[in-house]
């Protein structure tokens, strides 16, 4: 029998935490590459535009799967989804460290993104069923601290790791982990309170989640709205170029032009990576403070966009001052996670969990589609160096393939200056 008290705070965090935890290797595993280049590199003996391409992997899945995933998360359930995308994406990663060829690593990425798509749409509609509608914005903003930490360790920790043990045996341990995450989320998560005797944050008819004709309806209805579209279009401005200079070309750019050591080099695209993680749940928490969200996202986005300018095209920074550009271009890329309140806000309640999927269907097709691209570039211009086996870069080379990082973040703005302020207040029809 459901109780007329809400969940405790320890178990609503318990069993979002276990879904946090798959999120965050999902995390490690989408910016691992970006430490292993060079292994990757001699290993399978491919240039910049195969590198990009094996990266990109992750992210062609992971894309593929953000609409069914959002329909799942409707109509299926947390529970079922997050466990079978950790065991699938333990296999995956088992897969990769194993690879013998090129070929098959970029299966074992394809396996790993498809899996670890689901973690952030059910992450947030665990939040939407376990946690007050207030929280719901801070709340994702500590989600996306989750994937940073995983992040962080895919950083100088994940280098120092390969150094040692190499990068097989690493990928290998942390597929096992990701086993044992599998094992604990069929154990302790549950869909809504109610399976625990608690009281729901949602009404008895959203918590059972729609059937499949009207999982459709809804999926029609979400692009009705003229803020699902500004608002799937526009973060791939903001997260494509911190996934594409921190998740792969970051470290071989600082590395050669900055003369940082990898390790170094990792440390430095680590520090981007933290502010991020700590930019989102500060103004996730300050947009619903203050009943505003397009103001922050907007600013947020120019902001970034700015400090990229900075970084890339500004010359000789003194180090210092390239960590100070790398921590307020981070917190400002932070404001993309207004957009998913945002968005959930622009559509009715019953078809939030698959609006949720669209939105981060365009926030990870920036990185898709920049990875692999500034590779081509890169090759394109590419002079004929090779140091220690490994294709190396000029600064022009890399200047060209960052203009379209630059060229997105642009574009980013300019999408959610069109969007309409929701005042951070459900959806009403009429």
């Amino acid at each position: 029998m459901e109780s007329d008290r809400y969940p405790p705070s320890w178990l609503a965090w318990l069993v979002w935490g276990l879904g946090a935890s798959f999120y965050c290797f999902g995390f490690f595993q989408r910016v691992a590459p970006a430490v292993m280049t060079d292994r990757l590199m001699v290993d399978f003996g491919i240039g910049a535009a195969a590198l990009g391409n094996l990266s990109a992997f992750y992210f062609y899945s992971y894309v593929a799967m953000q609409i069914p995933t959002g329909i799942l998360a409707d109509s299926w359930g947390p529970r079922r989804l997050l466990t079978s995308g950790a065991l699938l994406a333990g296999v995956g990663t088992i897969v990769f460290a194993m690879a013998p060829t090129v070929f098959v690593a970029n299966m074992g990425r394809l396996v790993i993104g498809a899996s670890v798509a689901v973690a952030w749409v059910v992450l947030l509609k665990l939040s939407t069923h376990w946690f007050a509608p207030h929280k719901f914005a801070l709340v994702s903003g500590i989600a996306l601290f989750c994937g940073m930490v995983g992040a962080v360790w895919a950083g100088a920790p994940l280098r120092s790791l390969t150094e040692r043990f190499g990068w097989r045996d690493t990928m290998a341990v942390s597929g096992g982990a990701t086993l044992l995450i599998a094992a604990a989320i069929w154990l302790v998560v549950r869909d809504d309170p109610s399976e625990k005797g608690y009281r729901s944050y949602v009404s008895a008819t959203d918590a059972r989640g729609p059937g499949k004709l009207a999982v459709f309806k809804g999926f029609k209805e979400i692009f009705r709205h003229r803020n699902t579209w500004l608002l799937t279009l526009a973060p791939g401005g903001m997260v494509g170029p911190i996934l594409a200079f921190a998740g792969l070309w970051g470290v071989p750019f600082l590395t050669t032009h900055y003369g940082l050591t990898p390790s170094e080099s990792a440390g430095a695209t680590s520090t981007l990576l933290v502010s991020w993680a700590v930019g989102g749940p500060l103004l996730g928490a300050f947009s619903d403070r203050i009943g505003r969200r397009k103001p922050l996202y907007l600013g947020g986005n120019i902001v970034a966009t700015v400090g990229w300018f900075f970084i890339l095209y500004v010359p000789e920074h003194p180090l210092w001052l390239l960590y100070a550009l790398a921590v307020l271009t981070g917190l400002a890329s932070g404001g993309m996670i207004i957009g998913f309140a945002f968005v959930k806000e622009s559509v009715p309640v019953e078809i939030a969990g698959t609006v949720s999927g669209v939105c981060n269907m365009g926030v990870m097709t920036g990185p898709m589609l920049l990875q692999p691209a500034m590779g081509r570039v890169l090759d394109i211009q590419w002079e004929g160096t090779v140091l220690n086996g490994m294709r190396t870069y000029d600064l022009a080379a890399y200047r060209w393939a960052f203009s379209l990082m630059l060229g997105w973040a642009i574009l980013s703005c300019i999408l959610v200056a069109l969007t309409r302020e929701t005042g951070c207040k459900p959806f009403r029809n009429g």
